[in-house]
């Protein structure tokens, strides 16, 4: 029997204006109810033929494509995402689940014959299939609420696991509304589970218990390692920070470089992890790089998500105030305002660095918001090694003319993914999503992920 849900938290609009709703404070023993139903539900889901499970998954896309204004305007409110953005992400997220839904009907496993192997035998062949792990826990992020949970919950379902849905605080009620468009399909009951609390209290609890079999997490670097280290035997994919540099060579089209610099740093408010962070760029176009920069930072729009606003208040204060140390730390340190460090409460303007040095915490520290350094390199060795020092390794980007230089660089980066003449980003969904270093651990991308929530069986014929 389920326990009754007690204590609640009031949602508020990243402006701190609107009560937007409600979210449960649960308790251990009602997380403990919903992972055992998960457990039970699982059962007959993974015996739930794929075409089935995937008929599924097409109608919750074609729910949340006719939700798309509803759940974008709460997107928008909770998280400060511009409402054309909020609403994109909810259709994006929708052509991701029937993507899900469509590769996870092509895995069919393999056979294997015994004589491929010396001393092996031909009258001995192996059936490998794919079996799904179980339970999976989904804790997505803030920033994109309804797209990376989802990017967690549909490969995990059509893989025959169920999810027990843990998102961030804030975003919850964008992903509580997703949740209720798949409940609306009228799937097996139980096999979704949606939770909500304090981390300090159903946390730990969550990522220890022993129902759970695997975890996807979408977070800080910090929040990722101790989940790593409290899983001990569980199978985790994590996705974590970035410091992705935009590499800009003395060849480069500094006109592109400026377009994809400026759109990869500032949009959402620079609140991605693979959005631009820093900007190494060759001495001799340092100036000219800045200027163009420059130009197209003061020409972005600043204010609020119901403006379509590209730069809207921070998640909250206390992301408003990380920022702003960044910025006095490094101004005090020498680096030059080239335009911004202006703020009204969690909406910090776009500011832009230059003569940034490797004293200054701006350099290395992922700030999550509307601040570029720029840093000017002489030595072509040094961009690499400057790259490489970070402690994160998610994505980098290269501005040149040259492939083949590009190719030489890019295979000396500790990163997961290199963008030529680009800036760095997520997608598309299906391409492989991976982190190096403190960025991340396993692989998503729609195929990707169903694998990683998936175990080898094998049956062994002797014939």
């Amino acid at each position: 029997m389920s326990i009754a849900i007690k204590n609640e938290k009031k949602v508020y609009s990243v402006s701190g204006n609107e009560v937007l709703g409600s979210l449960p404070l649960m308790s251990q023993e009602e997380v403990d109810d919903k992972i055992k139903l998960a457990s039970e539900a699982q059962k007959s889901w993974s015996a739930t033929e794929v075409y089935k499970r995937a008929d599924i998954l097409h109608e919750w896309a074609d729910r949340l494509v006719e939700k798309q204004d509803q759940i974008g305007e709460v997107i928008s409110k909770e998280v400060g995402k511009n409402l054309d953005s909020a609403i994109k992400e909810v259709v994006r997220t929708a052509d991701l689940i029937r993507y899900t839904a469509e590769e996870g009907c092509r895995i069919h496993g393999e056979m294997l014959k015994g004589d491929s192997s010396r001393g092996g035998s031909s009258s001995k062949m192996a059936m490998v299939e794919q079996e799904p792990l179980g339970v999976v826990l989904a804790i997505s992020p803030f920033n994109y609420p309804v797209n990376l949970a989802a990017s967690k919950i549909a490969p995990a379902l059509i893989s025959g696991n169920a999810v027990v849905f843990k998102p961030a605080s804030q975003g919850a009620l964008s992903g509580q509304l997703m949740t209720e468009a798949l409940l609306e399909t009228n799937p097996p009951s139980a096999i979704i589970q949606f939770v909500s609390g304090k981390g300090s209290e159903i946390g730990d609890f969550l990522v220890t218990h022993p129902s759970i079999d695997m975890i996807t997490f979408t977070g800080s670097t910090e929040t990722g390692q101790a989940i790593s280290q409290k899983a001990k035997m569980i199978p985790v994919v994590l996705e974590l920070g970035g410091k992705d540099p935009a590499i800009v060579l003395e060849d480069a089209d500094l006109d592109l470089a400026a377009e994809h610099i400026v759109s990869g740093a500032y949009s959402y408010s620079g609140q991605r992890c693979t959005a631009i962070k820093r900007v190494l760029v060759d001495n001799t176009i340092a100036n000219d790089l800045t200027e163009k920069i420059k130009q197209k930072v003061e020409a972005l729009s600043v204010g609020t998500p119901e403006a379509n606003a590209t730069v809207t208040p921070l998640i909250n204060n206390d992301a408003a105030d990380f920022v702003q140390h960044l910025i006095d730390d490094a101004i005090n340190k020498g680096a030059e305002l080239i335009t911004g460090n202006r703020r009204e409460d969690n909406l910090v303007y776009p500011t832009l660095l230059d003569h940034v040095n490797s004293d200054m915490n701006v350099a290395w520290e992922e700030p999550f918001g509307p601040v570029l350094p720029i840093i000017r390199i002489n030595d072509e060795d040094d961009f690499v090694s400057l790259a490489n020092q970070s402690e994160y390794g998610l994505q980098a980007s290269i501005f040149t003319k040259d492939v083949q230089k590009a190719r030489e660089i890019a295979t000396k980066l500790d990163v997961g993914s290199v963008q030529m003449n680009a800036k760095t980003e997520r997608g598309p969904d299906h391409f492989p999503f991976i982190g190096a270093k403190n960025s991340g651990l396993g692989s998503q991308g729609i195929r990707r992920s169903i694998e990683s929530m998936t175990r080898d069986k094998l049956f062994i014929l002797n014939l």
